[in-house]
């Protein structure tokens, strides 16, 4: 068989639609990112409320990926982002209108892996989406490959 075929045919059985969960309360806002997000081959679902979108993201579906407002109703974004890191390690970018350094900083902190203010542009948007899902795709991977022994000469002793 030739080789791009065998390299195809192993990609495409490992092959899951990449999810995104999107918490938001803008209502315009999250129609356009599903369509945009859709449009580039991701599944997406929408919860506009905190206590929601914290339930959705724990109820045991698989997401690649969080897009998290910080100001919502019922439950603030920074609290269902502490509340999710208690178990779970899903990359999660914040987008949100706050954007002063205080609230970019607390929220890194807290755990998001990116954080980006609106209004943005969609190009940003989906340049920092794909690269937290190649950052997770490679931490995936590299877990995978985790059974093979360690050579001492790779280890950095420090002190």
């Amino acid at each position: 068989m030739n080789l791009a075929v065998k390299e195809f045919n192993t990609m495409s059985s490992d092959f899951h639609l990449q999810s995104i969960l999107v918490i938001d309360d803008d209502l315009e806002l999250t129609e356009m990112l599903s369509t945009y997000l859709s449009s580039m081959g991701y599944q997406v679902q929408v919860r506009n409320d905190g206590e929601e979108g914290l339930s959705e993201a724990v109820s045991g579906r698989h997401y690649d990926l969080i897009l998290l407002d910080v100001m919502m109703p019922k439950m603030d974004g920074f609290d269902v982002l502490k509340k999710l890191r208690v178990s779970h390690s899903t990359p999660v970018l914040m987008l949100t209108a706050r954007g002063d350094d205080y609230d970019r900083i607390l929220g890194l902190e807290m755990g998001a892996d990116d954080y980006i203010c609106k209004p943005f542009f969609a190009r940003e948007l989906q340049a920092r989406v794909k690269t937290q899902l190649r950052h997770r795709a490679q931490l995936l991977a590299s877990q995978n490959n985790d059974n093979s022994p360690v050579d001492s000469e790779q280890i950095l002793n420090v002190g």
